[in-house]
């Protein structure tokens, strides 16, 4: 069947400006002519744009995706497994992305009312004002988001205060568990994890165990939050992701 271009790009949800552009850069050229030399395009010219829009979406710029698509040794069920394999690791990085919530990061945005003098009783020598404006960005538009915008924007600074102290206690029994030397997996470790869990769904959002490995992962893959871990004892980052990740085999 033949298509004409303001068809395809209806179906599509591009600009006819669009596919004329990827016809003359000789990204998706149509399989046919009119007679009166209009654009028609098959439908092998359709599942090829398919393609051309899973990768844009992806951020691939157009001549690499040419290069993707021309490549003889390529076939149509390899491009969808890549395509597969990318979005599921994009996935994963969002959720990770919407896990990382942290109350530092939140306090200018989410109206915390404090003085100079409070703010740095409760953050140290911590700027959130540094990182608010990337948490906005990022995970605005998330309900883990925008659930901890709405409890924290009524927590006092005695709240902040509790926040502070309950997790400098679970960190201070974690480490106590790290040094006897017992394995990330054990009962001990396993239930400090899952007390790091229910912290986080208690005061901020409600933290699935889909929510809190993703958040061990990150914890590893995002320098920052490596430091933070380690600046309390070496190896804890890797040794919390292990125990998150065991504990919610043990327990989901």
């Amino acid at each position: 069947m033949a298509y004409t271009v303001g068809q395809v790009a209806k179906a599509a949800g591009v600009t006819v400006r669009t596919l004329h552009h990827y016809d003359e850069i000789g990204l998706l050229s149509p399989g046919g002519r009119s007679a009166a030399g209009y654009r028609r395009y098959d439908d092998a010219d359709l599942d090829r744009l398919q393609l051309i829009r899973y990768y844009r979406e992806l951020g691939f710029p157009l001549d690499e995706i040419a290069a993707i698509l021309d490549d003889p040794a390529s076939d149509p069920t390899a491009h969808l497994r890549r395509q597969h394999d990318l979005l599921t690791g994009r996935i994963g990085k969002l959720q990770d992305m919407v896990a990382a919530i942290e109350l530092a990061m939140e306090a200018r945005r989410m109206n915390i009312s404090l003085t100079p003098e409070e703010r740095f009783e409760v953050f140290g020598d911590f700027d959130p004002d540094a990182h608010a404006d990337e948490a906005r960005e990022r995970w605005g538009e998330s309900e883990a988001y925008r659930q901890s915008a709405r409890r924290a924007a009524g927590y006092s600074k005695d709240d902040w205060l509790r926040i502070k102290a309950e997790n400098e206690d679970w960190g201070r029994r974690f480490v106590e568990v790290m040094a006897s030397g017992a394995p990330a997996d054990s009962p001990a470790a396993m239930d400090l994890a899952e007390e790091h869990r229910q912290i986080i769904s208690r005061w901020f959002y409600d933290c699935s165990y889909e929510i809190h490995t993703g958040l061990a992962d990150m914890y590893l893959a995002d320098p920052r939050f490596t430091a933070h871990y380690e600046k309390i004892r070496p190896g804890m980052a890797a040794y919390l992701a292990e125990a998150i990740h065991a504990n919610a085999i043990t327990r989901a």
